[in-house]
């Protein structure tokens, strides 16, 4: 569904990305690995057109997106995860669940049963503000909110990062089910080598704005997956 190709993204003078091609199938999860500071954010940046690439292109169900906008990007079934969740401290959480509506045409803004299975919690919490919950709760809160779009790609910013155990676990479970229906695909970047193993179809290690590893998880080396993970 998605292919990223030969991707180069600069800030400024400095070049984030380099020729970086990655892909992610419907049914299939793929993941993204590496250290710190190494594009993957950048990369998820590009896909979802908030930032601009030099060269390559950005293909999605068979069209070059490369040029549009980030809100039509979203219209095409594309959702966001980010890094550190980026609810809206102040409005409710039933709040912070509308405004994933954006992106869908009128006939299509309700907030389907099935987020309430997959996150009960939030059900309990819908009138509570959106920071007056744990970490934990508001990545739940931020995944929700990206399911309320209805996507066909999912894409999954370093989910567990500063979370407790039991949510990791949690999100877990919920990626497994999302994947075993098959609706979408998920593009799932992660430092929590275990976590991203466990759930991975395929995967990608960068290092320094380069993919330097790639393949079938089941294929996977994980010493040398491992020796680009370590600080």
């Amino acid at each position: 569904m998605l292919k990223a190709e030969h991707i180069d993204l600069f800030y400024g003078a400095s070049q984030a990305l380099e020729n970086v091609s990655l892909s992610a199938a419907k049914g299939e999860i793929t993941c993204v690995l590496g250290r710190n500071g190494v594009g993957k954010s950048s990369l998820m940046q590009a896909i979802t057109g908030r930032q601009p690439i030099t060269s390559g292109s950005v293909i999605w169900e068979g069209k070059d997106i490369s040029k549009l906008s980030a809100a039509d990007r979203a219209r095409q079934g594309i959702s966001y995860v980010p890094q550190g969740r980026q609810i809206f401290s102040q409005l409710t959480v039933l709040e912070n669940l509308k405004t994933g509506f954006a992106a869908l045409p009128r006939g299509q803004r309700k907030i389907d049963d099935e987020i309430y299975s997959l996150f009960p919690v939030l059900q309990k919490m819908l009138h509570r503000r959106g920071g007056d919950l744990s970490g934990g709760q508001q990545q739940q809160l931020s995944i929700a909110r990206a399911l309320v779009m209805k996507p066909r790609l999912l894409i999954l910013d370093e989910p567990t990062e500063g979370i407790q155990p039991s949510i990791i676990k949690d999100i877990h479970n919920v990626i497994t089910i999302l994947k075993e229906r098959g609706e979408m695909a998920i593009l799932l970047v992660e430092q929590y080598f275990e976590f991203a193993r466990a759930l991975a179809d395929e995967y990608s290690v960068m290092d320094r704005g380069e993919i330097v590893l790639s393949g079938l998880a089941s294929e996977m080396e994980e010493d040398k997956v491992r020796s680009h993970m370590m600080v």
